[in-house]
């Protein structure tokens, strides 16, 4: 998704310190903006309702369901984010650009009728809440699960002025309205949550309508057999799976766990230290956006080009070395900006605990999961640049890989006791990532012999 790419190209050849410095500001905004502002925003909320003397167990239940509901609308679409980005990079390539915008409102219409099913299910047999409750949790699940679709858009769409400016008017509608509708205790928290993430939603969409033309308005032509990569389905729910499963595994532990609405659980000592961490990656995500956007895809660019022109092979092979090094370069950027900021939060960590109000008894995990967080910005590198090498089959292997090693790792750290939590999550992005830098150099040595091959 070139889009964000060329602005950011823009801006840096401008060439000074303020100019770099509004780059890696709006890039990280964009590449984590949505689910770090979500972050954010409903951690206002809860404390916004806290300061309105809501009941503490309301708020937690809200915060929880907020959770539930981010993790799985993130793994029943995660497949299809991938999926659907693919079918429009495609459309985008053959300049086919009034397929893209009737196949977005064919793929939010398949989304919204089996999200709208598999919640209605799922409420109606697991949940014995008020109907009013469920209703609300339907309607934000739907609303989520069609957001993180529209979304995979804005990287493609080159006014991120406006994409700052939505994100910061569907946010701050929700603050504002948890406040107004707190008087409805946990159901007027639920649709303060509707209200910001479906004015998010439909300003988005606005503005995809006025991006793209179309002259039919509703296509299924992903669902076409030539169109359809099983592998990236795949990928993307292993992906969001990977992610989610220590969080599960210690939810569902009686021993690590409480109950708090209908069937779903929370795990006080494992929750709040991942997700504090989580907000450590901005400055990675940042660097990750910019180096792979600009230095990276722009050789990979003329190296195809080069390929595709009938180049010498002495030139092709050039132009890799240079890729090969932008590759070098940009995950050691990574590496060092990530780290910084690890170090930087490792020494500060006692007193933004204790700012926060949080006992220092979490400062261990909370130590282990941003060391866990800075490794997954290295790993998302990795599996974008085999994104681009067009290596499906091994972004497939690990992303399966990821999944099973949190699974496993996480038990055994359960079982091993309290000092061990977080260990699993951590050690099996280090395994993955150690992988995918062994597999990264295999994939660049054979390059041009596997892309001739292809492309005969």
């Amino acid at each position: 998704m070139a889009g964000i790419g060329f602005e950011l190209r823009k801006i840096l050849s401008r060439d000074s310190y303020t100019a770099t410095l509004h780059a890696y500001v709006y890039a990280g905004l964009i590449s984590s903006g949505p689910w770090v502002l979500s972050i954010v925003s409903v951690m206002l909320v809860g404390v916004l309702s806290l300061g309105l003397l809501m009941p503490e167990m309301l708020v937690r239940q809200f915060l929880i369901t907020v959770t539930y509901l981010m993790a799985t609308s993130l793994i029943l679409t995660g497949g299809l984010q991938l999926f659907f980005t693919r079918f429009v990079s495609d459309r985008l390539f053959e300049r086919k650009f009034s397929r893209i915008l009737p196949n977005l409102v064919g793929v939010l219409l398949l989304v919204t009728v089996s999200a709208g099913l598999l919640g209605t299910l799922l409420l109606w047999v697991l949940f014995d809440e008020p109907l009013i409750y469920r209703l609300l949790v339907l309607a934000n699940f739907v609303t989520l699960c069609n957001l993180w679709l529209v979304i995979i858009f804005l990287s493609g769409m080159k006014a991120y002025n406006r994409i700052l400016l939505v994100m910061l008017v569907g946010y701050s509608l929700m603050v504002l309205s948890a406040y107004l509708l707190s008087f409805m205790g946990i159901n007027g928290l639920l649709l303060a949550l509707l209200i910001g993430h479906g004015s998010l939603l439909f300003l988005y969409l606005y503005d995809i309508l006025r991006e793209y033309r179309a002259d039919t308005l509703v296509a299924f032509d992903f669902l076409d057999r030539r169109h359809v990569f099983p592998s990236l389905l795949l990928t993307g729910l292993c992906y969001n799976l990977g992610i989610w499963i220590d969080k599960f595994i210690f939810w569902f532990n009686p021993a690590t766990s409480s109950a708090v609405i209908g069937p779903m659980r929370s795990s006080v000592l494992y929750d709040l230290p991942i997700f504090l961490a989580y907000l450590a990656i901005i400055p990675g995500m940042a660097v990750f956006l910019v180096r792979i956007e600009t230095d990276f895809a722009q050789w990979y660019d003329r190296l195809f080009r080069a390929i595709r022109e009938g180049e010498t092979l002495q030139h092709i092979g050039q132009i890799k070395a240079e890729m090969t090094l932008s590759i070098q370069q940009g995950l050691l950027e990574i590496c060092k900006v990530q780290g910084l900021t690890a170090v930087l939060l490792f020494l500060f960590a006692p007193q933004l605990l204790a700012w926060l109000g949080i006992s220092s008894y979490y400062l261990p995990l909370f130590y282990i999961d941003l060391v866990g967080v800075s490794i997954q910005v290295v790993f998302m590198a990795l599996l974008n640049v085999f994104f681009y090498l067009d290596k499906r089959a091994i972004v497939l292997k690990l992303c399966v890989m990821f999944v099973l090693l949190n699974g496993a790792l996480t038990l055994l750290s359960l079982y091993l006791g309290p000092s061990f939590f977080g260990y699993g999550f951590t050690l099996s992005l280090l395994v993955c990532v150690l992988v995918a830098l062994h597999q990264l150099s295999a994939a660049l040595d054979d390059l041009e012999y596997h892309t001739f091959m292809h492309s005969h």
